[in-house]
């Protein structure tokens, strides 16, 4: 994952920023392979559920989930009955998503490929997904330009990403003051607004957007900055970077916005509403 830079994308990929996107990548790959993300991403299967009921998929189509990370949306597809791809360029994310279908009895394929350039014929499925995946690509134009390719006309590409004003996209914001990001880089929580979405699918039949929420539920605050800490790439790469200091200072933030966005349940734990876009484009 790239981090968080407040520039608009235009400013952002200026020729007086030049960029080495295959470098970038190395460092996401890295960056994503570190931790286990699968820890965090399993909290989040609803979110691939709610996405494929948005397209509303038919048992029998054929769908892609773009970096597909420990495998939500694939396997929420799957359950649908439908043949089902699943891409990541993330081995070890690929692996915890096989483990997860086989232990369902649901029939996967997954590929080890990147977003920007999707090794598959035009037009090769009914559907694309991808549950807050290809936002974290560093190309944005050329990722929504191969989602676009790989869809036939008539299919839909159905995806959620985190907005800039919610609790991710603010974290992110967060992290990336204490650990600067890659510069010349557009910010993926861009993917969270309906301008941009605008611009990057310009063309295509329509474009239905609906602003929902995800509610991480933990023991306390805490417990989500240690979860955060241990198991998810950005946060962890980012704690791992910084000195004692830099670590308190960024625990000290994290705190702080947790206690902004989050709210206690009946029991005293901790509950946080994260915004999140939830997109539906005709192609």
């Amino acid at each position: 994952m790239t981090q968080v830079i407040d520039c608009p994308p235009s400013q952002a990929t200026s020729a007086n920023l030049p960029v080495d996107l295959a470098a970038i990548k190395t460092k996401q790959r890295g960056m994503w392979s570190s931790g286990d993300f699968s820890v965090i991403g399993t909290t989040l299967q609803e979110v691939g559920e709610s996405v494929c009921e948005a397209v509303d998929l038919g048992a029998g189509s054929t769908v892609l989930d773009v970096a597909c990370g420990n495998g939500n949306a694939a396997l929420a597809a799957a359950r649908r009955f439908c043949n089902v791809t699943g891409l990541d360029y993330v081995p070890a994310l690929l692996a915890r998503a096989e483990q997860r279908a086989a232990a369902e009895g649901v029939i996967v394929t997954f590929v080890e490929g990147d977003a920007e350039a999707l090794p598959f014929e035009d037009a090769s499925f009914d559907v694309a997904l991808s549950t807050y995946g290809v936002m974290f690509a560093p190309d944005q134009k050329r990722t929504a330009r191969e989602l676009i390719r790989v869809v036939r006309e008539g299919g839909a590409i159905g995806l959620a990403n985190w907005t800039p004003e919610g609790f991710v996209g603010r974290m992110l914001k967060t992290v990336g003051k204490h650990v600067p990001p890659p510069a010349g880089v557009a910010s993926p929580i861009y993917w969270g607004s309906e301008a941009r979405l605008s611009e990057l699918f310009k063309g295509v039949r329509s474009l239905r957007v609906e602003r929902r929420h995800f509610v991480f539920r933990y023991g306390s605050a805490n417990h989500f900055i240690t979860v955060f800490r241990d198991y998810y790439g950005p946060t962890y790469k980012a704690f791992g970077a910084l000195d004692d200091a830099g670590k308190i200072r960024l625990t000290e933030d994290l705190r702080a916005l947790i206690t902004e966005f989050g709210r206690s349940t009946r029991s005293g734990a901790l509950a946080i509403p994260a915004e999140y876009l939830e997109v539906v484009i005709e192609r």
